[in-house]
């Protein structure tokens, strides 16, 4: 019998990338998770590429016996439940970095968008008000600014990149922190976090979510921040506490803030930073573009061949790591 992925695309348009790219010598499924027939589907599985929605909690292992991998196509993994998937032994991978310049261009486009309060400026000429007929609120260049970038993984280094074309200096904090050598060749400079919000005038944010990093952005870190700062978020909602992000907005401790994610998703209507005119949100979209669904499948399909060779998976979260250490040592046991 050959083996099984089962595809779970966001929807059928999507679907369609992963019918044509579907590897040779493997059954194919795709199926939504509201499927009658979903449980089914999984108790065939041998390999499931998923986008975030799908439940990876133990009672989804217990329906998946035959699982050798699961294979996300997104980057971030915090609604995995890890200890679940330790327990039965299956490593789970990400999107190998696949919407990572989607993400970065979708960091920047908010930076400028807050920075020259393009929203309000849309919304003046929809309704008649052109420049002069009011109060016109301040507007900042980017060029030649500081960035502080907190994490410095394959996306936040795409956004130091992007950054250079503004001339921006750029500065991370990241528990890993780069060779000099690396440093010099990217073009930023290592800061401690407190440092870096001290200095910057945007703070990007591109962290995963973990039990050090919910909430790492807090009032204290805040009130930090330059009062023209600007804080970009298109990680994970928790990374930084709302109430003290609203507070620090609407007082003018800080100018403006770029939102693609929130606490809880989707953000509750009487969310009161959805009133505020210096935020700029959109709907945790920085990822999904029509390019990179392609490449996410490519990815994803790709990995999934190398575990049917009896190879080790790439892209596997770090807290999963030792599995393909016992992997490779029950490899080498056998031979």
């Amino acid at each position: 019998m050959r083996p099984r992925i089962v595809v779970v695309p966001p929807s059928a348009e999507v679907g369609k990338i992963a019918q044509e790219m579907a590897p040779a010598g493997f059954e194919t499924t795709l199926i939504v998770r509201e499927n009658p027939q979903f449980a089914a589907a999984l108790s065939e599985a041998t390999y499931i590429v998923c986008y975030p929605g799908v439940k990876l909690d133990a009672a989804f292992y217990q329906m998946a016996p035959r699982l050798r991998l699961v294979q996300l196509l997104s980057a971030g993994y915090d609604d995995v439940d890890l200890m679940a998937a330790r327990h039965v032994g299956v490593p789970v991978a990400n999107n190998g970095g696949a919407n990572a310049i989607s993400v970065s261009e979708h960091a920047v486009m908010l930076m400028l968008t807050v920075a020259r309060r393009v929203i309000w400026q849309h919304g003046s000429v929809s309704a008649g008000r052109w420049r002069g007929n009011g109060p016109s609120p301040r507007m900042y260049e980017v060029f030649g600014k500081t960035l502080g970038i907190v994490g410095l993984g394959t996306i936040g280094k795409k956004v130091a990149r992007l950054a250079q074309a503004f001339r921006m200096r750029v500065e991370y904090y990241d528990i890993a922190r780069l060779s000099e050598d690396a440093e010099d060749s990217l073009g930023v400079r290592f800061r401690l976090l407190n440092e870096l919000l001290a200095n910057a005038d945007v703070v990007s944010l591109h962290v995963p979510l973990n039990e050090s990093t919910r909430g790492m952005i807090g009032e204290g870190e805040l009130a930090r921040m330059k009062p023209s700062a600007i804080l970009i978020n298109t990680s994970r909602g928790p990374v930084v506490d709302v109430a003290a992000l609203h507070q620090a907005l609407s007082t003018g401790k800080l100018f403006g803030a770029g939102l693609d994610v929130f606490d809880p998703e989707p953000p509750r209507p009487d969310d009161p930073l959805l009133r505020l005119d210096n935020v700029v949100l959109t709907a945790h979209f920085a990822g999904p573009t029509w390019d990179n669904h392609v490449a996410r499948f490519r990815n994803a399909f790709d990995n999934v061949q190398r575990v049917e060779r009896g190879e080790l998976p790439l892209w596997v979260v770090p807290e999963l790591q030792d599995l393909l250490l016992k992997s490779r040592s029950a490899a080498h046991s056998s031979t």
